[in-house]
């Protein structure tokens, strides 16, 4: 199992949020560089970054620092928020992401995806299925969508879309443990590459996703608060890949 660290980045430092609320921020870091070099310090092998000003405006807002991190980890990254332009896409791929999440502009054209996975390939971009009560959520999460989760997942299946990172934002951000069984049902139903974001806490919610046959987690607040030493679970869960 693939494991993402997380950091979120809003006006240039490394922040979380609890359940996507952009009024209930902790700041961890003053220089998200030096949080993605822990990360790697610690084991990370890809890390997962989301331009939380970009998901509200609608366009990238902290490219120097994105760029700042691909350049000095040497990591595969990849990236959301505010990425809803073919232009876009090239230009995070030119700044040295590998991989760009897609989530607002999947719901509203789909046929986007199918556009970029011809130009870009399967491997460079990802959808974001944001989703509250089974429903996907858009817009910095500030809108619910009458798309189920499931429906947009096989959708971007057609449309060429091998990669889905799954965030169910009623945990995000809580510590109350990720919703392994709509991952696992989303894994078996589309056979994607379901990466499992939002609520991990513990060892023991990384150990439920794998053994759900889940093949990536992302890691946020867990690792800030210091409730899973990443070296550990590195060595636990990404030889299970």
């Amino acid at each position: 199992m693939q494991l993402y660290p997380a950091i979120d980045i809003k006006n240039g430092k490394c922040v979380r949020l609890t359940q996507g609320l952009f009024d209930n921020v902790t700041v961890y870091s003053d220089n998200p560089s030096d949080m993605a070099n822990l990360w790697k310090e610690q084991g990370a092998s890809f890390l997962h970054l989301v331009d939380l000003d970009g998901a509200l405006a609608g366009r990238s807002v902290n490219e120097e620092v994105i760029r700042g991190i691909v350049e000095s980890t040497g990591l595969p990254v990849e990236i959301g928020g505010g990425i809803r332009t073919r232009d876009a896409v090239k230009n995070m791929l030119e700044l040295g992401v590998f991989r760009v999440i897609i989530g607002t502009r999947a719901v509203e054209r789909p046929e986007f995806m199918k556009e970029l996975t011809e130009e870009f390939g399967p491997d460079r971009i990802v959808a974001g299925v944001d989703a509250r009560n089974g429903m996907v959520a858009i817009e910095g999460w500030e809108k619910i969508s009458t798309i189920s989760a499931v429906d947009l997942c096989l959708k971007m299946k057609d449309f060429g879309v091998e990669h889905i990172v799954y965030t169910d934002i009623s945990r995000d951000g809580m510590l109350t443990g990720p919703n392994v069984e709509a991952t696992r049902m989303l894994t078996e139903k589309t056979g994607l590459d379901i990466i499992a974001s939002g609520g991990v806490s513990s060892m023991e919610d990384l150990s439920a996703l794998s053994l759900a046959g889940i093949r990536g987690a992302i890691i946020g607040k867990a690792l800030y608060e210091k409730r899973i030493d990443l070296r550990e679970a590195v060595r636990l869960f990404e030889k299970l890949k």
